[in-house]
C-alpha cells in the first residue's frame, strides 16, 4: 500500500519486492527491474513502464489507464480484470 505517486524509479532494482496495492500513479519505472515483484491491485495509472519487464506478472485488477507500455515485456502476464491504457478492461 505504499504511496509512490510520481516517484522517479528509473532503472531501479525492485526485484522480489511487494508493491501490492501501491499507488504508482504517474511514476517513472522506465527500465526498472520488477522481476518477482508483487503488483497485485497496484495503481499504475499514467506510469511510464517503457522497457520494463512484466513477463509472467499477475496484473489482475491493476489500473493501467494512460500507462506507457512501449517495449514493455508482457509475455505470459495475467491481465484478466486489468484496466488497460485505453480504459478497456481486459477479459
Amino acid at each position: 500500500g505504499a504511496d509512490l505517486h510520481r516517484a522517479n524509479l528509473d532503472g531501479a532494482n525492485l526485484e522480489g519486492s511487494s508493491l501490492r496495492k501501491a499507488n504508482l500513479d504517474g511514476a517513472n519505472l522506465e527500465g526498472t527491474n520488477l522481476e518477482g515483484t508483487n503488483l497485485e491491485g497496484t495503481n499504475l495509472e499514467g506510469a511510464n513502464l517503457t522497457d520494463a519487464n512484466l513477463a509472467g506478472f499477475d496484473l489482475w485488477g491493476d489500473n493501467l489507464i494512460g500507462a506507457k507500455l512501449l517495449n514493455t515485456n508482457l509475455a505470459n502476464a495475467i491481465l484478466t480484470g486489468a484496466t488497460m491504457p485505453d480504459g478497456t478492461i481486459h477479459d
